[in-house]
């Protein structure tokens, strides 16, 4: 189902990732970070459509697709290096900045900080170019409102 996108994302020489695959790929993101806890909550789930549909202006059935297809590309991606390396080097760096806060959405979800999905999003910030004040400052924003 993915086999053009994952020899993308294992190539020797990432390639740029279409729009539509770098959409894939930041939905699978999203789905990554909820699962880091090892609980993919209703919470989170209501979380990545909401945040889908906004950031793509998608109906109901065309965002549940698009979940449901980031999670079986979760399940099946390389490890978080690689596939937040190829996000990096094919959406713009404000683009960048709006999927960290999207990941801190997902993560604060639940209401917990959770230690692992910490982690992850301090790999996936310094990854995506973002640094560790401006992740910061996202999850602030977002803790606050």
């Amino acid at each position: 189902m993915f086999d053009n996108l994952l020899k993308t994302l294992l190539g020797p020489e990432p390639k740029d990732l279409t729009p539509s695959d770098a959409r894939l790929a930041i939905a699978a993101l999203l789905v990554r970070v909820a699962r880091s806890d090892n609980d993919y909550a209703a919470t989170e789930i209501e979380k990545i459509d909401r945040i889908l549909a906004t950031r793509y202006d998608l109906g109901d059935a065309q965002t549940v697709s698009l979940r449901k297809r980031g999670e079986q590309l979760e399940k099946e991606a390389p490890d978080t290096v690689r596939f937040t390396r190829a996000i990096k080097d094919s959406v713009p760096y404000a683009d960048r900045l709006s999927v960290i806060e999207a990941l801190w959405q997902i993560a604060l979800a639940d209401g917990e900080r959770d230690i692992q999905e910490d982690a992850l999003l301090r790999l996936v910030a310094n990854l995506l170019g973002i640094s560790d004040v401006e992740s910061a400052s996202a999850r602030k924003r977002l803790a606050a409102s």
